[in-house]
């Protein structure tokens, strides 16, 4: 064999060899990026049914389970106990409205409120007793929930009267909506029920809008 046709067949060797190894790296870099990006895809905490544990899920776990079961979650079960207690604070204040009040507005929007609040109240206790659990429980404190006045607040309110009573109202009724609106958005994320999360919708489409006719108000 001449010393050309030599060197030929040794570069073919070397130029398959070296073929053969960037194909490799390809597909160990390919397996690699596949496996970084599923294990830095997002997990979701999905709190567990009441009594259990919370549990991290992959997205795609969670929307599986989702898709498959709709039970309820303790974040369900907490934000209907919640919730009935924050709308109820939002009657009492309601309540105060007509003899207190100066501005028709004003009146209008607290007919509004308590005609929308008082029958969710109603709805979340309904879906409660039907999923067997209790109006109350969990150990929810006022303090704790967004939102909600001082005792020192609704005080102030109680005494108001006039021009004073429409700016009181509706600057505590704005950050009351706010704190609804939060824990409506809360729920949505970690809870589990389509009919709960249904609730939470009507919540922040109807608050949202209140929110900015109060604001005019001010």
């Amino acid at each position: 064999m001449s010393p050309r046709l030599a060197m030929s067949g040794a570069s073919l060797v070397t130029a398959s060899l070296t073929a053969l190894a960037v194909l490799a790296l390809g597909a160990c870099d390919s397996g690699s990026d596949t496996g970084s990006a599923a294990a830095a895809g997002p997990s979701v905490i999905a709190p567990g049914k009441p009594g259990e544990g919370n549990r991290t899920l992959s997205a795609e776990e969670a929307e599986n389970q989702r898709a498959d079961d709709d039970s309820p979650n303790s974040a369900d079960v907490s934000y209907a106990r919640m919730m009935i207690q924050h709308h109820a604070q939002a009657l009492k204040m309601t309540e105060l409205v007509p003899e207190q009040a100066e501005s028709g507005r004003v009146k209008k929007l607290a007919e509004r409120i308590s005609a929308a609040q008082g029958p969710e109240i109603e709805a979340m206790k309904g879906w409660l007793k039907t999923n067997g659990e209790k109006v109350t429980g969990g150990g929810h404190d006022h303090a704790t929930m967004p939102g909600m006045a001082t005792e020192a607040q609704l005080k102030n309110l109680r005494a108001a009267r006039g021009k004073a009573f429409d700016q009181l109202f509706l600057t505590l009724m704005i950050t009351h909506h706010e704190g609804a609106i939060t824990m409506a958005t809360d729920v949505k994320s970690q809870g589990n029920n389509v009919q709960v999360e249904e609730m939470a919708d009507d919540v922040v489409a109807q608050q949202t809008s209140e929110i900015s006719r109060m604001r005019d108000m001010l």
